[in-house]
């Protein structure tokens, strides 16, 4: 019997968000909770609160509970989407956590993670090579914080979605023996034990393959280099790795990350051939800076009526550039920023075009009234192709400021907003490239 609880039945009904009273914008425990909603649907209109009661079949943990989802005066409900073709229903945000341990003490890290979970946010992303940048001194705190967190926690109430490492000869230290980490069984079954003790848990919502075994641009790369093609771990071989921990009920779901068509296909191929477990989700970088990787093919390919592959992107602020806090240096936000703490991190917003098409993107958010952060924010959440966006922050005000713009910036943008993007796309295309 898998470990992790099962649902086994529910009953929601839709309420007009007018008729009920509007929940406080407290963050103390006492205040309404805004959780998934398990529904058939990929999305649940903002216009809507809902309740639903379900039981589960995992007696040692809880017999039944109410999870209530209510709008805030003038905030639109947070939206919970379907991933891909399983039941797991996340929140519109992630909360990414690779901060925790190096830029975030513990203390902070379980403020932010309260705030998060208070306000609606259902779904924590991490990764056993956490947190970043990747060192064998603070290797495994994000999850250990994460752990800590969650023993005062409904874990049912909380979907864990963390990373095994891909191919690395720079970081064998995250194995007990090893030169080279592989993406094979030996290495997944290693990680998977080492990242559930350290989250305190018995069981894993979300596995994802951190980047790939196989040579793939990687992390601001953009084109392929065909001269470094490698021999790689075979899909088959992964799936069935992944498919014994499913079926021992350590894992639930299992997806993909910094991931291209090829991959995405070979795995969906391998799974039907084989009757092995199906990818559901694929975690890649999408921002206003960042597009054409996903838009041009994946987008096809994950497309519920294809794969129906649901995407979780990462960095929508284009690793904090979009919020306009870099473009002054010698400013107090660029000096605790991440770009500067860490020289060499992320440089290809900083030292490519994308400064220039920043500003432009800026100065268009001032023309409509609209902050840098209400902007970037409000139009990856917007995309019909998303399902949920990790959103990371080193303090209560950046993610106070990034909840907001989810849940105030008028839903979806305007008309005129989106075509002035489309403009600006138009010259500056994914301006990264370096």
């Amino acid at each position: 019997m898998p470990r992790f609880h099962a649902l086994q039945s529910h009953t929601c009904k839709q309420l007009s968000s007018s008729s009920l009273m509007a929940s406080s914008s407290s963050s103390s425990s006492s205040s309404p909770l805004i959780h998934p909603l398990f529904s058939n649907t990929n999305r649940i209109s903002s216009h809507h609160v809902s309740t639903c009661n379900f039981s589960s079949l995992n007696k040692k943990k809880f017999t039944s509970s109410t999870i209530t989802a209510m709008a805030q005066p003038q905030r639109s409900a947070m939206q919970y989407n379907q991933v891909g073709d399983s039941n797991l229903v996340v929140s519109e945000i992630t909360y990414g956590t690779m901060t925790f341990g190096e830029q975030n003490t513990e203390k902070e890290a379980h403020e932010i993670l309260s705030y998060a979970f208070e306000h609606g946010i259902n779904t924590l992303d991490t990764a056993e090579v956490y947190p970043i940048p990747m060192k064998k001194e603070t290797q495994g705190l994000t999850d250990t914080y994460i752990g800590n967190w969650m023993k005062s926690r409904p874990r049912d109430q909380i979907i864990l979605a963390t990373k095994v490492a891909g191919y690395s000869e720079r970081s064998p230290y995250i194995r007990d023996n090893a030169e080279i980490v592989r993406v094979d069984a030996a290495n997944i079954k290693e990680s998977v034990e080492k990242s559930l003790k350290r989250l305190k848990t018995d069981y894993i919502d979300l596995l994802q393959i951190h980047w790939p075994d196989r040579y793939v641009a990687l992390f601001g790369e953009f084109f392929y280099d065909p001269s470094k093609w490698r021999q790689s771990v075979p899909f088959v071989e992964q799936l069935r790795a992944f498919q014994e921990l499913i079926e021992e009920g350590k894992v639930r779901y299992i997806g993909v990350s910094n991931e291209t068509s090829y991959g995405v296909m070979e795995f969906i191929h391998a799974a039907k051939a084989e009757g092995l477990p199906k990818i559901v989700s694929i975690q890649n970088s999408y921002s206003l800076l960042v597009r054409c990787k996903f838009e041009v093919d994946l987008v096809e390919v994950c497309h519920p009526k294809n794969c129906n592959v649901g995407l979780l992107c990462y960095s929508p602020l284009a690793g904090g550039s979009l919020s306009g806090k870099y473009l002054d240096a010698e400013s107090e936000a660029a000096k605790k920023g991440r770009l500067q703490l860490f020289p060499g991190y992320m440089e290809r917003y900083n030292k490519s075009i994308a400064r220039e098409a920043t500003e432009q993107y800026i100065e268009m958010a001032k023309k409509h009234g609209l902050s840098p952060v209400e902007l970037a924010l409000g139009f990856v959440r917007d995309r019909p192709f998303m399902t949920s966006t990790i959103i990371g922050a080193t303090s209560l005000e950046q993610l106070k400021e990034d909840i907001d713009a989810f849940l105030t910036t008028e839903r979806p943008l305007p008309p005129d907003v989106m075509a002035d993007i489309e403009t600006i796309f138009k010259r500056y295309k994914d301006p990264t490239i370096l």
